[in-house]
């Protein structure tokens, strides 16, 4: 069994570690932030010292018990509070790096509880790296794929696919979408075109070709 100080040092490790996450997480006004990172974690190590030294008063030759049993539960059990830190805005899912993040803390107290000392402070590490450092990259990258929308006014039944290779000629390969609704002229229709992104001067020369067509009565960028 463990003494009452090692329990005490990795039940405060735990917390440290969990703290570091989830200032990360607080610095961006997450609802899953410091308080919850440490709960997380803390929890995780309790459930795995309980799991592993929990029932040694128990054990004897007609007694076997499975110590990973409890533990294996807290990653499925995780998954109610990950859930809860996901949102649907505007059509976009957000909260998937703050679930992960509570995903690894628990493995982070997990690994603590077991005594795994080198492994968890190593992970944290890979983890602040993963969640801060590597955050610049992937908002680049994602600017470079964000797709323009062009919003046009058109003459009812004049917009089309073939209407926009005719128009366009090659630069229609790299409309991913086109959407038109009814306007209340039954003369006009309003059309948005999802484009790729692409440099600002071939997104320019895609509005200065529609704007000749003369059935387009108007076309801007958004």
């Amino acid at each position: 069994m463990l003494s009452d100080v090692s329990i005490t040092l990795r039940l405060v490790l735990a917390a440290l570690l969990g703290s570091l996450i989830g200032l990360e997480r607080e610095r961006l006004l997450w609802a899953a932030g410091l308080r919850t990172h440490m709960l997380v974690c803390v929890g995780s190590c309790l459930i795995m010292i309980v799991s592993s030294y929990g029932f040694n008063a128990v054990l004897g030759p007609q007694v076997v018990l499975d110590p990973s049993r409890v533990a294996a539960q807290v990653v499925s059990g995780i998954g109610f509070l990950g859930a809860g830190s996901i949102i649907l805005r505007n059509e976009v899912v957000k909260g998937l790096t703050t679930a992960a993040s509570l995903w690894a803390v628990a493995a982070l107290g997990l690994a603590v509880g077991g005594g795994l000392y080198f492994a968890a402070v190593t992970a944290t590490a890979i983890i602040l790296i993963i969640l801060g450092g590597l955050k610049p990259i992937e908002e680049r990258f994602r600017h470079r794929l964000q797709a323009v929308e062009l919003q046009l006014e058109v003459q009812a039944g004049t917009m089309s696919t073939a209407a926009l290779r005719k128009i366009l000629g090659w630069r229609a390969a790299r409309v991913r979408q086109l959407m038109v609704k009814s306007s209340h002229s039954q003369e006009m229709e309003h059309v948005t075109l999802v484009v790729a992104n692409q440099p600002a001067k071939d997104t320019d020369e895609m509005v200065r070709l529609l704007s000749l067509e003369p059935s387009v009565l108007s076309c801007e960028r958004t």
